[in-house]
């Protein structure tokens, strides 16, 4: 699939990082925005202010990528929690980061739920508004990044949030424009290849092909990739060649 219009396009590109992986620094040599860990349900403060310096070094806008409280489950696990107790930690996530990113000259542009809470928080339209409120308390000026057509879209839309609609490139879909269950086969694509053919089907045709087959359609800001992998790496080099080929820039939406 080419391109082959003059006409230049951008994407914005983002990963989640600050969790501890060796490939922090490449990746951020890549992409356009950062959503960082939290600490909530992976890294520490050394990996999470590695994460805003090399955010720093390459110029990548910073987010916030707050989660469940559950490093046991990497935040992949929903929580039956009060959303008061959720509300309690969001915020205290939301500061934590916020103070590290100010103590490095940084500063945060949106927040991005991590994991359980970012699926849970797709299809359930209260969860959707309250966090979304939780984020006008804490800094009304921040954007929300969510699932392309989902409850959080609806939600900042009826409460004038600035929404970065997101896709994935490394994730297979289901064909009600969620994500297929990391615990059901196929549900991560760990070969470049087949991401890289799914990023470019998001950009030009607006679409996604489901584990099942059919086309949806998508209509996304930013494609995430994640970003604790080898093959995480690999795909994100393949993509900016491929982006570069098709004239496709890696632009930040904020």
């Amino acid at each position: 699939m080419k391109n082959t219009s003059t006409h230049s396009q951008a994407i914005d590109l983002n990963a989640d990082l600050g969790e501890g992986s060796p490939y922090d620094e490449a990746i951020l040599a890549i992409v356009s925005s950062a959503n960082i860990s939290c600490g909530a349900h992976a890294g520490d403060d050394t990996a999470i202010n590695d994460a805003i310096r090399f955010a720093k070094k390459y110029d990548v806008v910073i987010g916030a990528h707050p989660s469940y409280p559950d490093r046991e489950n990497m935040g992949r696990k929903s929580l039956a929690i009060s959303l008061s107790s959720l509300a309690d930690s969001v915020f205290e996530q939301l500061n934590h980061i916020d103070q590290l990113a100010k103590d490095s000259g940084a500063e945060l542009r949106y927040v991005k739920a991590h994991g359980a809470l970012y699926n849970d928080m797709a299809g359930d339209e209260k969860l959707a508004r309250n966090f979304c409120q939780w984020v006008i308390d804490f800094n009304d000026s921040l954007a929300v990044m969510g699932l392309a057509g989902s409850a959080v879209a609806r939600a900042c839309n009826a409460m004038n949030i600035p929404f970065i609609a997101e896709a994935f490139i490394d994730r297979r879909y289901q064909a009600d424009g969620t994500l297929v269950s990391r615990s059901q086969a196929g549900a991560t694509i760990r070969d470049s290849a087949t991401a890289v053919k799914q990023a470019l089907q998001l950009i030009e045709d607006q679409s996604v092909t489901t584990l099942e087959g059919q086309t949806i359609t998508v209509q996304a800001d930013s494609l995430c990739l994640h970003g604790d992998s080898p093959e995480a790496l690999v795909i994100a080099k393949q993509l900016r060649s491929a982006l570069a080929e098709n004239h496709i820039a890696i632009k930040a939406t904020r």
